[in-house]
């Protein structure tokens, strides 16, 4: 398996002088190519940081970071902008779509941005449209949609340009259980169907078990992994709570 996304002894500190904080403490793991991986931790244990980091929001202080044979701390402003907008995919907790548009103009938008041809922006739209199940959507509004479709739609603009990477910061946070089950069904099947690299961030043990592997943080560094192997997931639930309960923080395990 090809690695998509390569960490090594990554550092990030906040503030100076007498109060300096140490948010990442010498991180370093790998992703493979198609592969669903979530980060838990409990509020401090630096998870958001860390996808910060990957997802060129903020800056490391020490270590690498390296997306498809680019390396992150080395790449100017100018060029970090390009990479995040061609090679990494969003899916944010309160959706970021654009009411004054459609569900189709705001899943096309990175497309548009990017001058793509009418002709492949219509493929990619029916292939991310069909395989998230937003089909019968495309000519509303967000408003008009539920908490889960928004969420499906934003996927989908999310995958539309077939990214390295696609991260996710807690994308069931503003979704009831029914919805958040919805969706957490449409990672997997964009993790199965279109081989997706998925990155995410949650608290929540229920939406951990959907991932392959779970990377749980505590204070900076990475406390322990776990892989599903050939677990259900409901042992693989059971062994995430386990690993939470050991980490001495917080999660929705109940």
């Amino acid at each position: 398996m090809e690695k998509i996304v390569q960490l090594t002894n990554v550092t990030k500190y906040y503030g100076r002088g007498n109060m300096v904080t140490k948010a990442l403490d010498g991180i370093s793991f790998a992703v493979g190519e198609g592969e669903f991986t979530a980060i838990m931790g409990a509020s401090g244990s630096g998870k958001s940081t860390l996808l910060n980091v990957i997802a060129t929001i903020d800056r490391v202080s020490s270590g690498d970071i390296c997306i498809r044979g680019k390396h992150l701390p080395q790449m100017k402003e100018k060029d970090l902008a390009v990479f995040r907008r061609e090679e990494l995919g969003f899916i944010f907790q309160d959706y970021n779509l654009l009411d004054t548009l459609t569900i189709e103009e705001n899943i096309v938008l990175p497309l548009n941005l990017k001058r793509q041809s009418f002709v492949k922006t219509k493929k990619e739209l029916e292939r991310v449209a069909q395989a998230l199940g937003v089909v019968d959507q495309l000519a509303k509004f967000p408003w008009e949609l539920s908490g889960g479709q928004r969420q499906r739609a934003a996927c989908a603009r999310a995958l539309i340009t077939n990214p390295a990477l696609v991260l996710a910061d807690e994308p069931t946070g503003a979704l009831d259980s029914k919805n958040s089950k919805l969706l957490m069904q449409s990672f997997a099947m964009m993790n199965e169907k279109l081989h997706s690299t998925i990155l995410m961030v949650t608290h929540d043990a229920i939406v951990g078990s959907y991932a392959e592997r779970v990377l749980f943080l505590k204070d900076g560094k990475i406390f322990s992994e776990l892989n599903r192997g050939e677990r259900t997931r409901q042992e693989y639930y059971r062994a995430i709570v386990s690993n939470t309960i050991a980490l001495g923080g917080e999660s929705d395990v109940f």
